[in-house]
């Protein structure tokens, strides 16, 4: 009985992590769904052609991929010597430290996001790629570098001091011992960054100035237009990238994995 109830419970579960999305698909590769039909009267792929033939869902697309792409990776290179510190040594001040790091995270992001955009103005950073960029990496950073930093509370110094008394060099010892121990932590912060800066809406609308449009936006201007076929396929496209990069980290966690088990 009791195994019963827990694979019961377990594809309630997925039903419900799953049901947005299948409302989604619907949605998006149906017409003349109306209430109470439980299911719609037509299947098309209309609304999907028109997608891939919008200039502005396919600049939408590529322009968020590529902000997210280089927020994750400049979030790695930043968090890095930060979390390293944070998580190896213990200093005077660090609970003020760890407050500035989060405080981010607390502060209304319309706040942040209305300061950033009068210093972006003036800086001329205002309405470019590398000003957004550069404002999702507020966001970004904190859970990044606590990510890492956890990872560094574990992390025994003891097999860099050995590989330097064996001859390594200090790029050896970085690339063979430092990254290679901390690879899956280093994943999950990537995923982390990717995530949140897909998502951005608001930083992007207000540093971006109309001028950079990622799919947030056009999903948010989607909504407020009310067409139910419109937003299943916005939002589709939305949900892939991410689940595409998540699949991809359960991969190299799991391929890491396998490595280390082998060696031993």
């Amino acid at each position: 009985m009791k195994p019963f109830i827990t694979t019961s419970l377990r594809l309630l579960l997925y039903l419900i992590l799953i049901a947005p999305l299948l409302l989604f698909i619907a949605y998006g590769f149906s017409t003349r769904w109306f209430f109470p039909a439980p299911f719609p009267a037509e299947w098309t792929t209309s609304t999907f052609d028109r997608a891939l033939n919008d200039s502005r869902t396919l600049t939408g697309l590529r322009d968020g991929l590529t902000i997210a792409v280089i927020v994750s990776v400049l979030s790695l290179l930043l968090a890095f010597p930060a979390a390293r510190v944070m998580g190896l040594r213990q200093f005077k001040g660090q609970q003020l430290a760890w407050l500035l790091l989060f405080l981010p995270t607390v502060v209304p992001p319309l706040a942040i996001g209305m300061g950033l955009n009068i210093l972006f103005l003036q800086l001329g950073l205002a309405g470019t790629i590398f000003g957004v960029v550069l404002a999702h990496l507020i966001p970004t950073l904190p859970y990044t570098i606590f990510t890492l930093s956890s990872a560094f509370a574990r992390y025994d110094e003891n097999f860099e001091h050995q590989a330097l008394a064996l001859g390594a060099s200090p790029l050896q010892i970085f690339v063979n011992v430092t990254l290679r121990m901390m690879t899956p932590s280093l994943v999950v912060a990537r995923l982390f960054a990717f995530l949140i800066s897909w998502s951005q809406y608001l930083l992007t609308l207000l540093i971006g100035g109309g001028k950079i449009i990622t799919l947030p936006i056009l999903l948010f201007a989607a909504a407020s237009g009310g067409n139910p076929s419109t937003i299943g396929i916005k939002s589709l496209l939305f949900v892939l990238p991410p689940v595409l990069v998540i699949a991809f980290t359960a991969r190299e966690l799991t391929r890491h994995g396998e490595d280390i088990r082998e060696q031993y």
